[in-house]
């Protein structure tokens, strides 16, 4: 079984699936994911989408989707009894499942740590009690779990084998039909629809000042594939700003940008990745982040930052991701060329600790490792 609850998590899923089957073909997998792990042909129960959110409290609008999935996985572990749990990310869905294999006697292996550093430490104990095998992808991660007494190993970070552009950036302009001459402004405002429609009016609200006060602009939108695109043009139509909508070609439209104003996330390590200057914002209900930080323990939110263990890119939280805030922090970006070239180079810096590529391929050696002598697989 293997289960991921998120857009990213989908991604290094169906990595390591491949991965896994290139050292035993017979490998047969099932669980939840979304369109990258149905593509390695993996039986899904559920869809990753339909339980995916953002916040504490916005989980109450989806906790019934969200507790018949919870039953159906676990009852087909009762019944499937696989030789393998695989739990991507996701805690507050993955560790109870965690738990339920543990009490069944099946080996348990968690890939992509939760932030237990950053809040709910407590989670910890269970991690240690019902995980046999944790595989982190942050550096500091590894110390912090094995001083708790946990099995962890650091395996680098996946993205570094992902985030490739395709194109050269005339190549990426033409394509996208994009003028060179104009400032290209990307907007990632996530891949959960209560996230996008939540942090997408802010972003377009500072769109509109921007044009008000630079020119020219262009403005341009890599859509996630767990979106669906009427929902967003739905909100794009709300405003006066012309953006391009683009499927499927994210690194290469964040890489042809000079600025991207990116939802706090996974996609503000890619957008370090490929080194373009950025502003991270970051909003839930006021409920949410009032409970959140009464636990969260970091300075920062946005992972470029948390790795680099300093500010190097603006962090807009709550009231201050507002369209005049954003674009106040984007406008500096583009006028102030010094600025740039200091967080292009320390955006820069943030590759080299993250390991070498290769991290799908590591962690599957340490997935087939762990399955039983007697497993039903094939060669291992």
């Amino acid at each position: 079984m293997i289960v991921a609850g998120e857009a990213s998590g989908d991604l290094h899923g169906g990595n390591l699936i491949r991965e896994m089957r290139k050292i035993d073909p017979d490998l047969v997998f099932y669980g939840m994911g979304g369109k990258r792990m149905k593509a390695t042909e993996a039986t899904l129960l559920a869809d990753a989408s339909d339980t995916a959110v953002v916040g504490l409290t916005e989980v109450v609008f989806k906790l019934g989707t969200i507790l018949r999935v919870m039953h159906r996985l676990k009852t087909s572990l009762k019944k499937e009894r696989p030789d393998l749990v695989i739990l991507i990310d996701y805690p507050d869905f993955n560790l109870p499942l965690a738990r339920t294999a543990r009490r069944l006697g099946l080996k348990v292996l968690y890939y992509i740590s939760p932030q237990v550093w950053a809040w709910r430490k407590g989670r910890i104990d269970t991690i240690k009690k019902a995980v046999d095998r944790m595989i982190v992808i942050l550096p500091f991660e590894e110390p912090f779990y094995r001083e708790a007494g946990v099995n962890v190993t650091f395996v680098g970070h996946p993205l570094l084998d992902e985030v490739k552009k395709k194109y050269t950036r005339p190549e990426a302009m033409k394509r996208f039909g994009l003028k060179e001459e104009a400032t290209t402004i990307a907007i990632l405002p996530g891949s959960r629809r209560s996230e996008v429609g939540r942090l997408l009016p802010e972003m377009l609200g500072a769109c509109r000042i921007l044009t008000e006060k630079l020119s020219p602009l262009q403005f341009v939108l890599p859509l996630a594939g767990t979106l669906d695109p009427e929902f967003v043009r739905n909100i794009l139509r709300q405003f006066p700003v012309q953006v391009n909508v683009i499927k499927d070609e994210t690194y290469d439209v964040i890489g042809a940008s000079d600025v991207a104003i990116v939802a706090s996330g996974t996609a503000t390590l890619e957008t370090a990745l490929l080194e373009t200057p950025m502003v991270v914002v970051y909003k839930v209900s006021a409920s949410s982040y009032a409970i959140g930080r009464r636990f969260v323990r970091v300075d920062h939110i946005g992972l470029a930052n948390i790795i680099a263990g300093r500010t190097i890119v603006p962090e807009l939280i709550q009231k201050e991701a507002s369209p005049e805030r954003i674009a106040s922090e984007v406008r500096e970006l583009i006028l102030r060329p010094g600025r740039t070239r200091e967080m292009k180079a320390a955006l820069t810096e943030i590759r080299g600790k993250l390991g070498v590529p290769g991290a799908s391929q590591r962690a599957a050696r340490i997935a087939c490792d762990m399955f039983p002598p007697d497993a039903k697989g094939g060669k291992r």
